[in-house]
């Protein structure tokens, strides 16, 4: 990963730009900050991550989305250090932290230095700002109970990580690295070799002992004079192209193209397992190792946020259709009301006030059995009457508004549904972004108070093995437009009851085949909630036969004249 060899490539990159100003500062994600640095030498993005996983700092390429508002460390280093002036880059020895000492003004008008420590080393990797005097202002990760741990927290004096006495490989003696060498006493070199250098990744280890014995490791017990001599070798020549400048900025990728190991120089001990890609500088090559890894994570943690509030959405909906269907479930015997008001008329004459029952024949059985009906002792026979009727009357209300409420709930349940599924095939932050802006127009969400334009995603695009164009919506609103935009002698197609994506096959003037309609069947299938199923049934019918009725939700239409295949779903 980031060592402190590569740190210093990285120290050198930026080194290039001291004298320029920061113009912006963004904080992407709750790890992230990207300094935008406006120089002479040109106009760098320098991003830092204090992620426990891919803790890094280095020039970025990569466009990285920006949160509508910014986090509170992000306001903080725009306070203090917006226009600052880079003047130096400083690291100690080959440790893995990096300061940024910045010139700027305070509130004051005065000129003061500021510090950035951005601090690569693992899971206790962080950044923080402090004044010259060591005083930390704030940190993106504060640090208050780790046992044996110094304290990262404001007005607290920064201090070094503890750091134990090793080689720095680019000024150590032959001699020296030899001594050390044979002084190990261990069962893995590769692993010793680590304790024995400051600032060398394992990748790095493994190779210097595989050039000298054709292995990637061996045992302490394996070394004779010509290993170490040989390993020492090693050592010194990797020395002397890094200083001289023949750096060969490597990423390793395994089989399915994801990156496994990334350093400056030239690695050969992988050969045939691993494809070598050669960069031109430091921060390509970490860009290269990271960027995939930090988009997924990324996404993940804005699907986890989107998801979190979907779910809810969808328990909370759920719970209150349930609740309104056991009330309509109250109101089912309210005709007893209504005849026991109809039996009370009818019997008036041997009614008394203060009965709190009446026993009387029921006229609307063919047997009239006699049934007893309960009074209120306090209201007369015609008061008791109007009260049936009234209680009749309520539950009758009840019922029809309910089965009104409870149909509504379940178009809003099959609505969020089809937002989940949407939401667990979104392939982007865009594709986050426009659910959200959806659900907040829906009424769901509150709508965010800084509004930001961005460009609208486009649906997907297919073609058929026999030429038809086949487009695949990415969300509701898209789905809308898709079908509204349809000539009505395209076919429609959906996933039946399943919530998915609406697929729309363009005709253009042709008869649309079977074989088109089977292929964009497979496509609905496979860009549903039934992804993973063997045998999906897809419904098709014309585009004309397929209506939004007034008032109904995003996605959400009728359709008639359809045909139903079951296919399995294929990725296309």
């Amino acid at each position: 990963m980031l060592d402190g060899a590569l740190l210093l490539c990285v120290k050198q990159e930026i080194g290039k730009y001291i004298g320029g100003r920061i113009d912006k500062i963004h904080q992407p994600s709750r790890e992230e900050i990207v300094l935008s640095i406006r120089s002479a030498a040109g106009n760098p993005r320098i991003l830092i991550s204090s992620s426990g996983t891919s803790g890094r700092i280095h020039i970025t390429e990569d466009k990285i989305e920006n949160p509508q508002t910014p986090p509170m460390f992000c306001m903080l280093l725009r306070k203090h250090l917006s226009s600052a002036k880079l003047i130096d880059v400083r690291q100690t020895g080959l440790e893995r932290i990096l300061f940024l000492d910045f010139e700027t003004l305070n509130e004051l008008g005065d000129t003061v230095q500021l510090t950035l420590a951005a601090e690569i080393m693992g899971k206790y990797s962080n950044l923080i700002l402090m004044e010259k005097s060591g005083r930390i202002i704030d940190s993106i990760r504060r640090v208050d109970d780790i046992e044996g741990e110094r304290l990262i927290l404001p007005n607290v004096t920064y201090t070094m990580p503890s750091r134990k006495e090793r080689l720095n490989f680019l000024t150590a003696l032959p001699e020296d690295i030899e001594q050390s060498i044979r002084a190990y006493k261990g069962i893995s070199l590769a692993k010793g070799m680590i304790g024995i250098f400051e600032g060398i990744s394992p990748v790095l280890c493994r190779e210097w002992i595989y050039l000298a014995t054709g292995n990637t490791d061996i045992a302490s017990d394996d070394l004779n004079d010509a290993v170490v001599k040989r390993i020492a070798e090693n050592v010194t020549a990797c020395r002397d192209r890094f200083l001289s400048g023949d750096r060969e900025y490597t990423v390793l990728r395994d089989s399915d193209d994801l990156p496994r190991e990334v350093c400056f120089d030239r690695i050969t001990q992988y050969t045939g397992l691993y494809t070598s890609v050669k960069c031109a500088s430091a921060g390509e090559a970490l860009d290269l190792f990271y960027s995939e890894r930090d988009r997924i994570a990324r996404l993940k943690q804005r699907y986890q946020d989107m998801y979190k509030t979907v779910k809810n959405l969808h328990d909370r909906i759920l719970r209150r259709t349930e609740v309104r269907r056991m009330e309509l479930s109250e109101t089912a015997d309210r005709d007893k009301y209504r005849r026991w008001g109809d039996l009370i008329s009818a019997n008036l004459y041997r009614m008394e006030k203060g009965m709190s029952s009446f026993e009387c024949e029921d006229l609307y059985e063919e047997s009239q059995p006699l049934v007893t009906i309960k009074l209120d002792p306090k209201l007369t026979p015609s008061q008791n009457m109007q009260k049936m009727y009234q209680q009749y009357r309520k539950a009758d209300n009840a019922s029809k508004r309910l089965t009104v409420l409870i149909e509504e709930g379940e178009q809003e349940t099959r609505y969020i549904e089809s937002v989940q599924d949407l939401l667990s095939r979104a392939q982007n932050a865009e594709d986050i972004n426009e659910l959200r802006d959806e659900l907040a127009s829906q009424g769901y969400i509150r709508k965010n108070g800084k509004k930001i334009k961005s460009k609208p995603t486009k649906p997907l695009i297919y073609t058929s093995p026999d030429g038809f164009a086949i487009y695949v919506g990415r969300n509701n609103r898209q789905n809308d437009e898709l079908t509204k935009s349809a000539d009505k002698r395209d076919m429609w197609l959906h996933t039946k009851d399943i919530p998915g994506s609406h697929v729309i096959i363009r005709a253009e003037g042709r008869e649309i085949t079977d074989e088109a309609i089977l292929f964009a069947s497979q496509l609905a299938a496979y860009h549903s909630s039934a992804q993973t199923s063997d045998n999906v049934p897809v419904d098709h019918t014309y585009v004309k036969y397929v209506k939004k009725p007034a008032g109904a939700k995003p996605g959400m239409v009728i359709f008639t004249n359809n045909r139903t295949l079951y296919v399995k779903p294929k990725k296309a």
